[in-house]
C-alpha cells in the first residue's frame, strides 16, 4: 500500500518560535525538513506518521556563521551548501566529502544536517565526520536551548537524547585543527548515490613523531554511528613509526557490532572496517 497524502496533516510554522511551540503542544508532529529521509517509506505505506511539523520555511535554521574559533551551521544546512563552503573545503575536508557522497545532486539540494542526524540512520554519511570533527549539538525548545556533544546524542537505534518538545537548532565545529589529518572512506555498492556498507572518518593530530590526538567514527557498523574509543585508546600516544596495527585492528574488532542485512554481511562489514582503519593508519608518517 502506497502513502496517501489526504491522509496526513502538514504543520507549518512561520518562525522558529511558533515552531517550538507547535512541537511542545503536539509533540506527536514528526519535525520535517527536506524529507529525505521520509520519501521511502513514506512511498512504500511504511511510514505511520500522519502529523507533520514542517522546518523547511524556517530561514533561523538555515546559514553557516564563521568565527575566529568556530563554525556553526544552521540545522537546516543543505549538503550542497556544505560541499561548496570554502572554509569547510580548507578545515573540514571530511564533512564535505560525506556530503558530496549523500545521495544524488536533487537529494544534497534538499536533505539538510540536521535531518541527517535527527533521522538517526546508523548508514547515513554525514554523522562520522561530525563525531570525527568533535561536533556539538544545540537542542532548542520553549524551555531554552542547550548544547551537548555529538558524541553522546544517540543511544541506540533511531533513538537519542533529544526531547519530545526540542528540535535541533544548530551544530558547532571548533576551528582548532592547525596540523591536523584527515581521513574518509565510504564503501558502498558503487561510487554515488549508494547506502554506506561501512563508512569511516577520522581525524587527529601527530605531534613530536606521536600520535597525539585522534578521533575515530564509523556509519553502518553498529545500530547507531558510533566512535570507537577502544582503537582511539590503543593508538593515543604512539610513536606514528610503531604504530600496534594489530592491537589496534583488534580493538576495533571490539567497538563495532555489525549486522546481516540486505544491504551487506557482519563478516564483510568487519573485514572492510578493519581494512579502512589499517589504510588511515599506514598514510600516517613523522610530523
Amino acid at each position: 500500500m502506497r502513502g496517501q497524502p489526504s491522509l496526513c496533516d502538514v504543520l507549518t510554522p512561520r518562525s522558529l518560535d511558533e515552531a517550538l511551540s507547535l512541537r511542545a503542544a503536539c509533540p506527536e508532529a514528526r519535525p520535517l525538513a527536506g524529507g529525505t529521509d521520509l520519501m521511502v517509506p513514506f512511498a512504500a505505506g511504511r511510514l505511520p506518521d500522519r502529523l507533520f511539523l514542517n522546518l523547511w520555511g524556517l530561514e533561523e535554521l538555515r546559514g553557516i556563521t564563521v568565527s575566529e574559533d568556530e563554525v556553526t551551521l544552521g540545522a537546516l544546512t543543505l549538503f550542497r551548501e556544505v560541499a561548496a563552503h570554502p572554509l569547510l573545503q580548507r578545515e573540514f575536508p571530511n564533512l564535505v566529502r560525506s556530503a558530496k557522497v549523500t545521495g544524488a545532486l536533487a537529494i544534497q539540494s534538499r536533505g539538510s544536517l540536521g535531518g541527517n542526524i535527527a533521522n538517526g540512520s546508523p548508514a547515513a554519511d554525514t554523522p562520522p565526520s561530525l563525531l570525527a570533527y568533535g561536533a556539538d549539538l544545540e537542542l532548542s525548545s520553549l524551555r531554552g536551548a542547550r548544547w551537548v556533544p555529538y558524541a553522546g546524542f544517540h543511544t541506540g537505534y533511531k533513538c537519542s537524547l533529544l526531547a519530545s518538545d526540542e528540535l535541533i537548532t544548530r551544530i558547532r565545529l571548533s576551528r582548532s585543527r592547525e596540523g591536523g589529518f584527515h581521513y574518509f572512506r565510504k564503501v558502498g555498492t558503487r561510487q554515488a548515490q549508494a547506502i554506506a556498507k561501512v563508512s569511516l572518518a577520522a581525524w587527529g593530530r601527530v605531534a613530536g613523531g606521536r600520535l597525539q590526538e585522534l578521533r575515530l567514527a564509523l556509519g553502518s557498523v553498529a545500530p547507531m554511528p558510533i566512535r570507537a574509543t577502544g582503537t582511539e585508546g590503543i593508538l593515543l600516544g604512539q610513536p606514528v613509526t610503531e604504530l600496534p596495527f594489530e592491537a589496534a585492528h583488534q580493538a576495533l574488532q571490539a567497538d563495532i557490532s555489525p549486522i546481516d542485512d540486505l544491504r551487506s554481511s557482519a563478516r564483510f562489514r568487519r573485514r572492510v572496517a578493519g581494512n579502512l582503519l589499517l589504510e588511515m593508519l599506514r598514510g600516517l608518517g613523522p610530523a
